[in-house]
């Protein structure tokens, strides 16, 4: 979302191009002196994996970070705090009665793992915010109401949820690409909250992933 591409357009020193690539907008910014692609994927599974594979092929990134918004599920965790994935998996998969674990898609891993580097320079960067880390679950159903219940019971440590970070670190996965999650959370599952907290939960995403850019050599 535009909302979640903002905080890291203010604290950009410098944007060159900008271009639409499948429905996806990618923008050239340097960020803590580095060149960053910036890339709005849209909402959704099919949308983040399609620009994600579109920037692996094509720009050969060295990480992908999703960053933005998430809906938080895990005990203890609040508005307002930033969740680091160290773990992926698809809320709605369900392939069980094919010898597989909730949240696995047939062929790949039980979860997409996060790169450990990645994941330290994110947790070693909070800023003064309260940073968790643990799994994130996504797909294209909002979690709220009954949903949140199933989603709890199938992944009992799960700490936040969102509609595209366990697509991006699928096809980060594919592409062998080192990859990590920086969520700000928005609301505890519930629509009302998530529009009325969803870019101060960007804007303090977007502190951790410039103190992620400055911590790595």
């Amino acid at each position: 979302m535009d909302e979640e591409a903002q905080p890291f357009v203010a604290r950009a020193q410098a944007q060159g191009d900008d271009e639409v690539v499948g429905g996806a907008r990618v923008r050239t910014l340097q960020i803590a002196g580095r060149d960053v692609l910036l890339v709005t994927t849209g909402i959704g599974l099919v949308n983040a994996a399609a620009a994600g594979a579109v920037v692996a092929s094509g720009l050969k990134p060295t990480a992908f970070v999703s960053a933005g918004s998430a809906g938080g599920l895990g005990d203890g965790v609040g508005v307002g705090d930033v969740v680091v994935g160290v773990s992926y998996a698809y809320a709605r998969a369900d392939a069980r009665a094919f010898g597989y674990v909730i949240g696995q898609v047939p062929g790949m891993p039980a979860t997409f793992a996060a790169d450990q580097r990645l994941v330290d320079a994110a947790r070693s960067s909070a800023g003064g915010h309260t940073v968790h880390a643990g799994e994130v679950v996504s797909g294209d159903t909002f979690v709220a109401g009954e949903i949140v219940d199933e989603v709890r019971r199938d992944f009992p440590g799960v700490l936040a949820t969102d509609m595209e970070s366990a697509a991006l670190a699928h096809t980060a996965h594919l592409f062998g690409v080192p990859f990590v999650a920086v969520r700000g959370i928005s609301d505890l599952c519930g629509a009302a909250e998530f529009s009325a907290h969803v870019d101060d939960a960007a804007d303090r995403a977007a502190d951790v992933v410039v103190g992620l850019l400055q911590t790595l050599d």
